[in-house]
């Protein structure tokens, strides 16, 4: 191109980014002679897309603030708070001196914005931030509700969780599949087993196809409640194959409950599905399991491929958390 203007930069910028090539994207910033808002927003876009560079936007976007020459607008703001989301607490100090410069330069709190403030608030675990942001918000979309409720379920305020998922069905806001797996997931938190059927038989009145995320959490649920059989049950009905993290939870349940003879009913189907390598959990799992069902030369055998294969348990992994 004899002559390139900004959208053509901008352009590259986007272009290498979605083709996974960060670096590159950022020397066609660094490049540009000129850069206007959609620039800034672009690159910082391009990083909080890649959760390795989440701290490479926050810097870019105090850049842009103090040296740019250009004020950040609501796309610009709504990426980098998105970027401090997935740094949880990390990231908590830069999105409340974001969240100051909205207030300080008087920008209305649109439902985008609103939402993405609620959004991290509550992944950085300052649920009483979110709440506030989501009051103050004149009009709220299903993404709004859905961040706070996720929030409350993932720090423990399971009550609080399934109050905002009832407020929001009264409010006349169709739950979608995300809200569902953070309603169940306060149920699984505070072992609300009856609440936990009465939502899962809803999802599919909404018209939503259960996710292997909602198998997942109602396996969990029932399986921490020794409710093994209506487990197995749940996993026997599936409309979708189960995966390690649903048969993982379920014999994670058995080994609680001391139920070995549910376990042997999956052990065969699950070493199938599995590698000692990558699944050195599961291992440890099922030889614990027939050791519990006096089955030592089954365990032995599989404490010897551990062994052969370098294998070890990742300390402090949790099945559900992990692969849902």
């Amino acid at each position: 191109m004899p002559e390139k203007n900004t959208v053509s930069w901008n352009t590259m910028i986007t272009g290498y980014s979605r083709s996974g090539d960060i670096q590159k994207a950022r020397s066609v910033f660094e490049e540009m002679p000129h850069r206007d808002v959609a620039s800034w927003s672009a690159m910082i876009a391009a990083y909080t897309n890649y959760a390795s560079y989440n701290e490479q936007a926050i810097s870019l976007f105090r850049r842009m603030v103090f040296d740019g020459g250009v004020k950040p607008d609501e796309i610009t703001a709504s990426s980098v708070l998105s970027g401090c989301a997935h740094l949880g607490s990390l990231g908590l100090l830069a999105g409340k001196s974001i969240h100051g410069y909205i207030v300080k330069n008087g920008w209305d709190l649109s439902v985008e914005l609103g939402t993405t403030l609620v959004n991290m608030y509550a992944k950085c675990g300052f649920l009483k931030f979110a709440s506030q942001v989501f009051e103050l918000m004149q009009e709220r979309n299903v993404m709004s509700w859905t961040s706070l409720i996720c929030g409350l379920a993932q720090h423990g305020y399971s009550e609080e969780a399934l109050a905002i998922f009832e407020k929001m069905q009264i409010e006349g806001v169709k739950p979608n599949e995300l809200a569902f797996t953070g309603v169940l997931s306060a149920c699984v938190h505070t072992g609300l087993v009856t609440e936990g059927r009465r939502y899962f038989k809803m999802i599919e009145r909404y018209g939503i196809e259960p996710r292997i995320q909602h198998y997942g959490c109602m396996v969990d649920l029932l399986g921490k409640a020794g409710k093994l059989e209506e487990a197995y049950e749940i996993i026997k009905t599936m409309k979708l194959e189960p995966n390690i993290v649903v048969w993982g939870s379920f014999l994670s349940a058995c080994k609680e409950h001391r139920q070995f003879e549910m376990a042997e009913r999956v052990i065969e189907k699950v070493l199938r599905m599995v590698k000692p390598e990558k699944n050195g959990g599961v291992y440890t799992l099922i030889s614990d399991l027939y050791v519990l069902g006096d089955k030592w030369e089954e365990a032995e055998k599989l404490r010897k491929l551990m062994i052969s294969e370098n294998v070890r348990k990742v300390r402090g992994s949790s099945f559900v958390r992990s692969g849902l």
